[in-house]
């Protein structure tokens, strides 16, 4: 018998997956057991902007992106005809 075949044996995913009752795992066991007596706070999903400090706005970033993509290429063409190419 090969090791390929006693790992298919041993860990016969297609069995476990099959099961009726799936167990929780350990953790989420504990944070069942826990919050059972002391609920979390609700919470949002993303936190508040006033919240996170100060950030510019999107097309601030986007400008700036755009603006190294833009130096990158003429830098690059500057080079390419400097040296001949």
């Amino acid at each position: 018998m090969s090791e390929q075949d006693d790992w298919e044996r041993e860990f016969d995913h297609g069995w476990a997956n099959s099961a009726r009752h799936k167990e929780p795992s350990a953790r989420a066991r504990m944070l069942a057991a826990r919050w059972k007596e002391n609920p979390p706070d609700p919470a949002p999903f993303r936190a508040d902007p006033e919240l996170t400090g100060s950030r510019r706005s999107s097309w601030v970033s986007t400008a700036v992106v755009l603006g190294c993509v833009a130096a990158v290429i003429v830098l690059l063409g500057y080079a390419r005809i400097r040296n001949g190419y």
